[in-house]
Parts: structure tokens; sequence; C-alpha cells
């Protein structure tokens, strides 16, 4: 048998590489979307990306008579370690071939590397933090990806199992939505009744509200507010906030934010938003391996300013804890689905959902929704 050859990431020639084999390795599988190009390069760049702040990082790339055949990223998040007083080293970006000893040889580098830094447990995938993809696909490998999550081949859960040792930490469960003719009466009716007795009002900001006053990082803290007790979830600091409304505030669709202000505060305070963008799915299919130039840049514009897909993803929806049992949630929703009818979207894909979190996923019993993938996070103890 002929042997993988391990090697880290050393400079950027090498993380081009890194990145590459993604794309490489899907590009004919119909079911993965390109990830964005540019992101990818900024999440993984240790100059460009603030999570460097409270993460050690190393990459390693397998390689058999000079070919890539896979990769993978360890990580320790620090922060998320004090946090949840564990000692863990976080595995990611993972690709390999169908080849159980390359699979093997990868993991066995992380779990190396994790020893070194005085870890005890390998768990993943897993980004940096949250706002990264997370899981292995284990359900619903003929579904049509997003650019937001892992796809993976289906042989991938059978190396892990192979391979002995890891166990079930977390899943994920994701949605397709149909996006109602009308707003549901329920949600409809609730949102009324909140308006009137909660004085809990929808607001619709500027995008320089949102970028110069201060609205931008408000909503970034309801998500720390919000996401604060979920599995693994570290803090997004003052750095990250800032990289997170210049990633996505200044491309948004002002109409498909929607914020919650409790009225009854001075300050008309902040108490949920839902942040949703139109797919772009088929935007990424029409470039070069997630690039946009020299014609990448067409293809998202006309989903941005012109909505040219009939599919709306549904990013992140928060509610602050205090106002959850006030409907809060059914304003987001009354407001957001008017404006996918307005926008002619037909389907909305609801991302990832910790299983455990049944009152976020009972509010689909409203709508027609299907629940049509899974991913899952594992954990092994070394």
């Amino acid at each position: 048998m002929k042997t993988i050859e391990i090697k880290t990431v050393s400079n950027l020639k090498d993380l081009k590489q890194f990145i590459q084999f993604h794309y490489d390795l899907y590009r004919d599988c119909p079911q993965a979307v390109p990830f964005l190009y540019s992101d990818e390069m900024n999440t993984l760049r240790k100059d460009k990306n603030a999570c460097f702040d409270f993460c050690e990082v190393e990459y390693f790339m397998a390689f058999r008579d000079g070919k890539m055949v896979g990769r993978v990223a360890a990580i320790i998040n620090h922060r998320a370690n004090e946090r949840w007083q564990r000692k863990d080293v976080r595995f990611g970006w993972l690709d390999f071939i169908d080849d159980i000893e390359v699979s093997r040889s990868l993991l066995n580098a992380v779990v190396a590397w994790g020893k070194e830094k005085g870890m005890t447990e390998i768990a993943g995938p897993l980004g940096f933090t949250d706002m990264d993809r997370e899981g292995l696909l284990i359900e619903g490998f003929n579904e049509e990806a997003t650019m937001y999550i892992n796809y993976n081949y289906p042989y991938y859960v059978q190396h892990i199992e192979q391979l002995g040792g890891f166990e079930k930490d977390n899943d994920y469960m994701e949605y397709r939505v149909k996006v109602p003719e009308k707003v549901p009466d329920k949600f409809h009716k609730i949102a009324e009744m909140i308006r009137k007795r909660y004085n809990l009002q929808v607001r619709k900001f500027t995008r320089q509200e949102l970028l110069k006053g201060g609205k931008g990082k408000e909503i970034f803290d309801i998500i720390n507010a919000t996401y604060k007790d979920l599995y693994g979830y570290s803090q997004l600091s003052e750095k990250q906030i800032n990289q997170l409304v210049d990633q996505y505030i200044k491309v948004a669709d002002m109409n498909l934010l929607t914020a919650i202000e409790d009225w009854n505060t001075p300050e008309h305070k902040m108490v949920g938003l839902g942040i949703t963008f139109p797919s772009f799915n088929d935007a990424l299919r029409k470039t070069h391996d997630g690039k946009l130039f020299p014609f990448g840049w067409w293809h998202l514009l006309k989903v941005l300013k012109w909505h040219k897909t009939e599919v709306v993803d549904l990013l992140l929806i928060g509610v602050l804890p205090e106002y959850r049992g006030k409907g809060a949630n059914s304003l987001i929703f009354d407001d957001l689905i008017q404006w996918f009818q307005r926008y002619g979207f037909k389907w909305a894909e609801a991302m990832p959902q910790m299983e455990s979190n049944e009152h976020m996923r009972g509010q689909w019993q409203y709508l027609e929704a299907i629940q049509h993938r899974r991913h899952r996070c594992y954990r092994k103890s070394f």
C-alpha cells in the first residue's frame, strides 16, 4: 500500500491548494454548491479572520504519489473551551477521497496536534465559531445543499464509523419550507395581538443605521445573548462583529432583514431579529470555483439586486429569552413572509437547528415544511 504523506499549510500557495481541493472533489456533484472563494480565503487566513485572536489552527493536507487526496483543519477555540470547560481540538474543512487510510491519517494528524497542545478530545466537524459551517451530513444526500452548510459524500459517514471511537455529540436539523400564498392566520393573529398587548413593533433599518449608527453591532449582541447557551457557542468579539457587519450588512437587502423592538422602553430596545438572503445556489454554480471574476460577480448581483431565484435562505433568527414567550417570532415571520411573497420566492431554506431546540423546530408545524437534511457533530476522547 502506498504511503500517505501529511503536510501542513505553511504559506499562501499551500492555502490556495488546501481550498482548491474541495472544488475539485465536488466539481461533478449535482447536490454540492460551490462556496464563495473569497469567503473561504478570508476565513482561513490568519491575517483576515478575527477568530485568530482566540483560536489556534493548523491545516493538514494528505498526499499520495504527489497528488493531494485530502485535507482537514485542526482548531482550538480557547474561548469556547473555557466557556464549556473542555479541552477540545476541533476538526473542520474535512474532505478526502474514498480511502480509509486517507481519512485515518488526517484525523490522526488532528489528534496528534491536539495532544501536543494539551487537548484530550476531538470534536467536529466544527469551524472557528458557530458562524462557520458545522456538522457532517448524515441524512439528505440527494438534497441540494446551500452555500452556508457542509455537503459531503455518504462515504464520509462510513469512514467516521469505521474509524471507531467517535460518538454522536450533537445533531442539526434543516427544513425546506414552502412560502405560503398568504400569511398563516396563526402568525397574523398572534402578530396583531402582540403589537397591542406588548407594544412590540417591527422595525426596518436603513443600511446607514446598521453600518454607522450602531444597529449592526446591536444585531450581533442579540445573537450573542440568544445563542450563548447553545452547543459549543463562543461569544462574538467586537472585532468579529465588525467583520460580520461588514461582510453581510453591506450587501443585505434591507427588506429581508426584520428587527423587533420593545416600544415600552425609552430607547426602543431591539429584542429579536431575522436575517434572510436570496439563495445564491444557481449563481454560484455559474462561477468558476466560487470566484467573482471575471463574470461570477454578475450572477451574484442578479440575485442580490433583482432576486433572480425562487429560494430564500433563513440565515439567522434570534429572540431574547425573555421575549420568546411573548411570541416575538410570529412578528418576524409575519413580516418576512409578506416580503417573500412580494419578491416571488417559492421556498425557504431554514438553516441548521439543534435537534434539542424543540421550541425553534416547533414553529414549522404552522407552515408546509419538510425536514430534509441532518448534520451531526462527533466527539472522541484520546
